[in-house]
């Protein structure tokens, strides 16, 4: 990053073709109903000045869309004169290249733990639940990271999208080999695999646009919610 970036993941699905865009295409209107992330988010990013204007970027960017939003309203929020942004970030552009990256990156890893976590042990049920809990907790709990992360994507250069492109494809294949191997397992019933894996990091997704941290239902609620919606989608029908 401008600065020092730890890689804790954002979100993402498939990354060429219809797929790619599907979750994120067009962003959602209005603040999404909450406070910003949590203020640790962040911390990793080094110096201060760099991470400053990064949560600044991405307040703005969750807000007024990133064509909407200027560097002199990333550098105000931040309370630093306009000209200190290029110190750190070479342009706007890179500024949201460094979000979605590192989103993406810290989205992949929780993925990645919540897939393998017990994997000798559990079944594949209790993994795709696992790993649907902890996404969508991810995206509730940095609702505003999230929002940034995938509706702006868009706005990327062509060699950075590629770059943010390459992460997606592996957060995708996370959920497929789950269910892949859910489905050798006769544990699944999913004739469609890659649809399938679409359809449930969509839904995972979704929720960095429509969670109010005012709402009823805590992050770890909504996450149990889509546990057992996505287990109820992919488990064969009971006969009778």
């Amino acid at each position: 990053m401008g600065a020092g970036a730890g890689a804790e993941a954002g979100t993402g699905t498939g990354a060429d073709g219809p797929e790619a865009d599907a979750p994120g295409a067009q962003a959602p209107e209005g603040d999404g109903g909450g406070l910003p992330d949590p203020g640790d988010a962040w911390a990793d990013v080094t110096p201060d000045a760099a991470r400053r204007l990064l949560v600044a970027a991405i307040e703005a960017f969750a807000e007024r869309g990133y064509h909407a939003t200027t560097t002199r309203d990333i550098a105000s929020r931040a309370g630093m004169s306009p000209a200190a942004l290029y110190i750190h970030y070479r342009t706007k552009e890179e500024l949201l290249f460094q979000i979605s990256k590192v989103g993406h990156q810290r989205a992949l890893a929780l993925l990645e733990s919540a897939a393998g976590a017990g994997a000798g042990d559990a079944s594949p049920a209790e993994r795709l639940g696992a790993l649907v809990r902890a996404f969508v907790r991810w995206h509730a709990e940095r609702h505003t990271t999230a929002r940034v992360v995938q509706y702006e994507l868009h706005a990327l250069s062509e060699e950075h999208y590629a770059e943010v492109a390459g992460l997606r494809r592996a957060t995708e294949q996370v959920v497929r080999q789950v269910i892949e191997d859910g489905v050798a397992a006769g544990d699944f019933d999913v004739a469609d695999v890659p649809g399938a894996a679409l359809a449930v990091l969509s839904l995972c997704i979704d929720v960095a646009r429509w969670f109010n941290v005012g709402g009823r239902r805590t992050p770890g609620e909504v996450g149990d919610l889509y546990a057992d919606l996505v287990l109820r989608m992919v488990r064969p029908e009971r006969a009778g």
